[in-house]
């Protein structure tokens, strides 16, 4: 078979990495002789790339229909693995389908079948019902996060969508726990188990872990007084449930502390602002539930705060890891209400932090976030719009922050002491000759 030989340099070079870490290597050797991994790798560590490359190097260009399915728990997670094969810049054409996504959109990228598809399991469950994919030429099936896909219960659609692909070769499992059985239908008996999880806790140097007496039941105050004490350090707020989410994010916002918040019962177009807010720095708070412990890739976050403890200690570890990534320090804060105890599983070094008294809000963002109706869909770049906004908007380079371009519409950061100004100049203005809306992202 002519299958794809990557050439490894030029990903490196492409995802500005200089070199493939232990995990990566020994997995995609692994992989080459053997039909069935499972791959047990901590947040954070890289998993994307090591099963990307030889799914990559499986695909034969001369076979014109989908040959790689990657199922993953969320939306998010598709998003950003599609963003990185884009990144590599291989030509395969490549196909991201997930819930709140147009349908319609979705059905016409499949006319013309990808190499690579990448999907949730509601979603990858009903193209292949409505047999808008045919699954007889998928060689290579990567369940990734596996253990998160158990959690949120898509056993049924995973069997069906599992039972629809009769010749897969190779079956590629990652999983940030080993504490999850595996059903029958995965057909992984006599997989080979790659263990790259870190029994030992981050070091105190690297994660700290300090602990917070509330008075209150609630903790909303202590919440309160610890975002003060921190200042305008990227934070995580964990909460256990979607409505505590929308009550601390609100309760925040009346005490004059910008924030965001995210879940699950969110509109596609809601999560995607909420997120780029955070990313920009337009709001230095994310609240949020398990959702975002993990598949999200959001740099430089200082602060952990479980502002409800969490349920397991799998949960506590994945909280962490959204902080202390990649050679950074980080800091976990567990808030401990009055019928309350630190739960068993916290046994590393942890220090009783008090806070002080008389402590102001942070300081504002700098940063407010434009929303521009128009993206990847309308042949609109990030190039283009730096372009706009500096020649039309009459920005300076240092005034422009991060750019995320969707497939139907764009998020810009813009200094905040600009934004009124840019929005003035650019009211009457077009994008490559396309009247498009652009206003303050709400």
């Amino acid at each position: 078979m002519n299958t794809y030989n990557i050439n490894t340099d030029k990903i490196l070079d492409n995802l500005k990495i200089k070199e493939l870490n232990k995990m990566q290597l020994e997995t995609i050797a692994s992989i080459n002789n053997s039909d069935k991994i499972k791959l047990l790798s901590d947040t954070g560590s890289g998993k994307t790339l090591a099963f990307l490359i030889p799914l990559l190097n499986s695909l034969n260009p001369e076979i014109k229909d989908i040959q790689a399915l990657i199922m993953v728990p969320s939306r998010e997670l598709a998003i950003q693995i599609e963003n990185v094969l884009k990144q590599l810049q291989t030509g395969f054409k490549i196909t991201a389908c997930y819930g709140g996504h147009k349908r319609e959109i979705e059905e016409n990228n499949l006319i013309q079948p990808p190499a690579i598809i990448i999907g949730t399991a509601g979603r990858m469950a009903d193209h292949i019902r409505r047999e808008n994919i045919k699954t007889g030429h998928i060689q290579f099936l990567v369940l990734d996060e596996f253990d998160k896909m158990m959690e949120l219960g898509f056993l049924e659609e995973m069997e069906f969508i599992l039972q629809s692909l009769p010749n897969v070769k190779k079956r590629m499992l990652t999983s940030a726990t080993h504490a999850t059985e595996i059903p029958p239908f995965v057909q992984m008996e006599n997989a080979e188990t790659l263990n790259f999880l870190s029994n030992e806790p981050k070091d105190a140097n690297v994660l700290s872990i300090k602990i917070i007496n509330s008075k209150d039941a609630d903790k909303l105050n202590t919440l309160h007084d610890l975002i003060c004490f921190l200042k305008n350090t990227s934070t995580i707020v964990f909460c256990n449930h979607r409505d505590a989410v929308e009550r601390v994010s609100q309760y925040l916002s009346e005490k004059g502390i910008v924030n965001v918040f995210y879940h699950g019962g969110m509109e596609q177009h809601e999560r995607e602002v909420a997120l780029c807010k955070f990313k920009n720095d337009s709001s230095n708070i994310l609240v949020t539930t398990d959702l975002a412990s993990r598949g999200l890739d959001i740099a430089n976050i200082r602060s952990v705060v479980h502002y409800h403890l969490p349920l397991t200690e799998d949960a506590f570890i994945h909280r962490n890891g959204r902080t202390a990534r990649m050679d950074a320090t980080g800091s976990v804060y567990l808030i401990i209400g009055p019928e309350e105890k630190t739960p068993d599983y916290v046994n590393q070094h942890v220090e009783q932090l008090t806070l002080p008294d008389n402590l102001s809000i942070p300081e504002k963002p700098k940063w407010s976030t434009l929303f521009i109706g128009s993206g990847k869909k309308d042949k609109i770049n990030k190039i283009d719009i730096v372009g706009f906004l500096t020649n039309k908007g009459k920005l300076k380079s240092n005034e422009i922050g991060l750019i995320e371009v969707k497939d139907f519409s764009a998020f810009v950061a813009v200094r905040k002491s600009k934004i009124g100004m840019v929005l003035e100049e650019i009211k009457n203005e077009k994008i490559k000759n396309k009247k498009v809306k652009i206003a303050i992202a709400k």
